[in-house]
Protein backbone atom coordinates (compact mmCIF):
# COMPACT_ATOMS: atom_id res chain seq x y z
CA UNK A 1 0.00 0.00 0.00
CA UNK A 2 1.17 3.62 -0.90
CA UNK A 3 0.51 6.06 2.10
CA UNK A 4 0.45 9.43 1.68
CA UNK A 5 0.70 12.31 4.52
CA UNK A 6 2.01 15.74 5.93
CA UNK A 7 0.65 17.73 8.47
CA UNK A 8 -1.74 20.03 8.15
CA UNK A 9 -1.26 23.24 5.72
CA UNK A 10 1.63 21.35 4.32
CA UNK A 11 -0.11 21.00 0.48
CA UNK A 12 -1.07 17.15 0.56
CA UNK A 13 -3.72 17.80 -1.16
CA UNK A 14 -1.95 19.74 -4.40
CA UNK A 15 0.22 16.19 -4.20
CA UNK A 16 -2.46 14.36 -4.41
CA UNK A 17 -4.47 16.02 -7.33
CA UNK A 18 -0.64 15.80 -9.34
CA UNK A 19 -0.69 12.13 -8.43
CA UNK A 20 -4.37 12.22 -9.39
CA UNK A 21 -3.49 13.55 -13.04
CA UNK A 22 -0.89 10.95 -13.59
CA UNK A 23 -3.65 8.17 -12.91
CA UNK A 24 -3.64 7.10 -9.63
CA UNK A 25 -6.56 6.24 -7.98
CA UNK A 26 -6.71 8.72 -4.91
CA UNK A 27 -8.84 7.43 -1.72
CA UNK A 28 -9.20 10.64 0.15
CA UNK A 29 -9.54 10.06 4.05
CA UNK A 30 -10.43 13.47 4.65
CA UNK A 31 -12.61 13.54 2.15
CA UNK A 32 -14.37 10.54 4.05
CA UNK A 33 -14.09 12.15 6.85
CA UNK A 34 -16.76 14.83 5.41
CA UNK A 35 -19.07 12.70 4.02
CA UNK A 36 -19.32 10.30 7.58
CA UNK A 37 -20.34 13.65 9.18
CA UNK A 38 -23.42 14.48 6.78
CA UNK A 39 -26.28 15.22 8.42
CA UNK A 40 -28.53 12.33 9.13
CA UNK A 41 -25.22 9.88 9.27
CA UNK A 42 -24.96 7.88 12.64
CA UNK A 43 -21.59 9.67 13.43
CA UNK A 44 -22.97 13.02 13.37
CA UNK A 45 -25.70 12.15 15.99
CA UNK A 46 -22.75 10.13 18.12
CA UNK A 47 -20.51 13.45 17.85
CA UNK A 48 -23.35 15.81 19.16
CA UNK A 49 -24.01 13.53 21.64
CA UNK A 50 -20.29 13.53 23.00
CA UNK A 51 -19.59 17.39 22.18
CA UNK A 52 -23.17 19.09 22.78
CA UNK A 53 -25.93 20.07 20.05
CA UNK A 54 -23.75 23.40 19.56
CA UNK A 55 -21.43 21.69 17.41
CA UNK A 56 -24.55 21.67 14.50
CA UNK A 57 -25.49 25.03 12.58
CA UNK A 58 -28.75 25.94 12.01
CA UNK A 59 -29.14 23.92 8.28
CA UNK A 60 -28.51 20.88 10.61
CA UNK A 61 -24.50 20.17 9.01
CA UNK A 62 -21.50 20.03 10.98
CA UNK A 63 -20.04 23.28 12.05
CA UNK A 64 -16.39 22.26 12.11
CA UNK A 65 -14.84 25.27 13.13
CA UNK A 66 -17.27 24.82 17.12
CA UNK A 67 -16.41 20.73 16.56
CA UNK A 68 -12.95 21.77 16.41
CA UNK A 69 -13.04 24.50 19.26
CA UNK A 70 -13.90 21.51 21.69
CA UNK A 71 -12.23 18.32 20.21
CA UNK A 72 -8.31 20.25 19.44
CA UNK A 73 -8.17 21.31 23.41
CA UNK A 74 -6.68 18.33 24.86
CA UNK A 75 -5.31 15.12 23.43
CA UNK A 76 -8.37 13.45 25.82
CA UNK A 77 -10.70 15.14 23.74
CA UNK A 78 -9.10 14.46 20.52
CA UNK A 79 -9.30 10.96 21.23
CA UNK A 80 -12.83 11.37 21.96
CA UNK A 81 -13.46 13.02 18.56
CA UNK A 82 -11.32 9.64 16.55
CA UNK A 83 -13.07 7.18 18.76
CA UNK A 84 -16.19 8.18 16.77
CA UNK A 85 -15.18 9.51 13.46
CA UNK A 86 -12.39 6.75 12.66
CA UNK A 87 -14.52 3.12 12.44
CA UNK A 88 -16.93 5.08 10.03
CA UNK A 89 -14.32 6.72 7.91
CA UNK A 90 -12.37 3.08 7.81
CA UNK A 91 -15.24 1.61 6.48
CA UNK A 92 -15.52 3.27 3.64
CA UNK A 93 -11.75 3.82 3.10
CA UNK A 94 -11.62 0.09 2.85
CA UNK A 95 -14.29 -0.30 0.50
CA UNK A 96 -13.51 2.38 -1.89
CA UNK A 97 -9.85 0.31 -1.72
CA UNK A 98 -11.23 -2.60 -2.91
CA UNK A 99 -13.39 -0.68 -5.73
CA UNK A 100 -10.19 0.92 -7.59
CA UNK A 101 -8.89 -0.66 -10.54
CA UNK A 102 -6.79 -3.73 -10.23
CA UNK A 103 -4.53 -2.03 -12.86
CA UNK A 104 -4.01 1.60 -10.97
CA UNK A 105 -1.80 2.68 -8.36
CA UNK A 106 -3.82 3.44 -5.39
CA UNK A 107 -2.85 6.12 -3.06
CA UNK A 108 -4.06 6.39 0.34
CA UNK A 109 -4.37 10.15 1.02
CA UNK A 110 -4.35 9.81 4.99
CA UNK A 111 -3.87 12.68 7.01
CA UNK A 112 -2.65 11.45 10.29
CA UNK A 113 -1.02 8.27 9.28
CA UNK A 114 1.92 8.38 11.39
CA UNK A 115 -1.05 8.67 14.64
CA UNK A 116 -3.18 5.65 13.04
CA UNK A 117 -2.06 2.42 14.24
CA UNK A 118 -1.60 0.88 10.93
CA UNK A 119 1.34 2.89 9.42
CA UNK A 120 3.41 0.01 9.41
CA UNK A 121 1.13 -1.34 6.86
CA UNK A 122 2.35 1.08 4.20
CA UNK A 123 4.99 -0.47 1.82
CA UNK A 124 5.63 2.87 0.89
CA UNK A 125 4.99 6.43 2.21
CA UNK A 126 5.02 9.69 0.64
CA UNK A 127 5.49 12.74 3.57
CA UNK A 128 4.72 15.99 2.24
CA UNK A 129 6.14 18.92 4.33
CA UNK A 130 6.37 23.01 3.93
CA UNK A 131 8.07 25.18 7.19
CA UNK A 132 5.57 25.93 10.20
CA UNK A 133 5.44 29.55 9.34
CA UNK A 134 4.43 29.18 5.71
CA UNK A 135 1.46 26.13 6.96
CA UNK A 136 0.15 29.07 9.28
CA UNK A 137 0.58 31.71 6.96
CA UNK A 138 -1.71 29.01 4.75
CA UNK A 139 -4.03 28.19 6.79
CA UNK A 140 -4.92 32.25 7.89
CA UNK A 141 -5.41 32.17 4.55
CA UNK A 142 -8.08 29.38 4.99
CA UNK A 143 -10.01 31.40 7.32
CA UNK A 144 -8.54 29.26 10.51
CA UNK A 145 -7.40 31.85 13.07
CA UNK A 146 -3.79 31.72 14.05
CA UNK A 147 -3.89 30.13 17.07
CA UNK A 148 -5.90 27.83 16.56
CA UNK A 149 -3.81 26.84 13.64
CA UNK A 150 -1.33 26.83 16.54
CA UNK A 151 -2.43 24.42 18.63
CA UNK A 152 -3.96 21.95 15.20
CA UNK A 153 -0.28 21.58 14.02
CA UNK A 154 0.57 20.83 18.29
CA UNK A 155 -1.85 18.02 18.31
CA UNK A 156 0.04 16.25 14.92
CA UNK A 157 3.01 14.00 14.50
CA UNK A 158 5.87 15.81 14.05
CA UNK A 159 8.14 16.63 10.85
CA UNK A 160 10.18 14.20 12.59
CA UNK A 161 8.15 11.62 13.24
CA UNK A 162 6.68 11.59 9.42
CA UNK A 163 10.05 11.77 8.37
CA UNK A 164 10.74 8.47 10.03
CA UNK A 165 8.00 6.73 8.10
CA UNK A 166 8.92 8.20 5.12
CA UNK A 167 10.33 6.57 1.53
CA UNK A 168 10.33 9.75 -0.27
CA UNK A 169 9.60 13.34 1.52
CA UNK A 170 8.28 15.92 -0.82
CA UNK A 171 9.26 19.64 -0.22
CA UNK A 172 6.55 22.19 -0.92
CA UNK A 173 8.17 25.19 0.24
CA UNK A 174 8.18 26.70 -3.36
CA UNK A 175 6.13 26.76 -6.12
CA UNK A 176 4.13 24.29 -8.14
CA UNK A 177 7.12 24.15 -10.71
CA UNK A 178 9.28 22.35 -8.05
CA UNK A 179 6.29 20.02 -6.79
CA UNK A 180 5.97 18.52 -10.25
CA UNK A 181 9.61 17.90 -10.92
CA UNK A 182 9.38 16.04 -7.45
CA UNK A 183 6.09 14.17 -8.28
CA UNK A 184 7.69 13.64 -11.40
CA UNK A 185 10.17 11.50 -9.94
CA UNK A 186 8.47 9.89 -7.80
CA UNK A 187 5.84 8.57 -9.93
CA UNK A 188 7.90 5.98 -12.32
CA UNK A 189 9.12 4.43 -8.75
CA UNK A 190 5.65 4.11 -7.84
CA UNK A 191 4.58 2.40 -11.20
CA UNK A 192 8.11 0.25 -10.30
CA UNK A 193 6.51 -0.89 -7.14
CA UNK A 194 2.90 -1.71 -8.28
CA UNK A 195 3.95 -4.09 -11.07
CA UNK A 196 6.66 -5.48 -8.39
CA UNK A 197 3.56 -5.90 -6.19
CA UNK A 198 1.32 -7.50 -9.08
CA UNK A 199 3.83 -9.85 -10.02
CA UNK A 200 4.48 -10.97 -6.15
CA UNK A 201 0.58 -11.56 -6.18
CA UNK A 202 0.35 -13.48 -9.37
CA UNK A 203 3.12 -15.67 -8.03
CA UNK A 204 1.86 -16.31 -4.72
CA UNK A 205 -1.92 -17.34 -6.26
CA UNK A 206 0.02 -19.65 -8.35
CA UNK A 207 2.16 -21.51 -5.48
CA UNK A 208 -1.59 -21.50 -3.64
CA UNK A 209 -3.17 -23.01 -6.05
CA UNK A 210 -0.95 -25.58 -7.00
CA UNK A 211 -0.52 -26.55 -3.13
CA UNK A 212 -4.66 -26.65 -3.24
CA UNK A 213 -6.79 -29.79 -3.70
CA UNK A 214 -8.14 -28.30 -6.89
CA UNK A 215 -4.66 -28.91 -8.50
CA UNK A 216 -4.31 -32.15 -7.61
CA UNK A 217 -5.03 -34.95 -10.44
CA UNK A 218 -9.34 -35.46 -10.37
CA UNK A 219 -9.63 -32.36 -7.91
Amino acid sequence: MVGLTGGIGSGKSTVARMLADRSAVIVDADAIAREVVEPGKPALAALVEAFGPEIVGADGALDRAALAARAFVSEEERKRLEGITWPAIAEEFFRQIAAAPADRVVVHDVPLLVEGTRRDDYGAVIVVEAPKELRLDRLEARGVARDDAERRIAMQATDEERRAVATWVVDNSADLAHLERQIDAIWPELLERKAAADAAEAVAAKSAFENSEDAKPGG
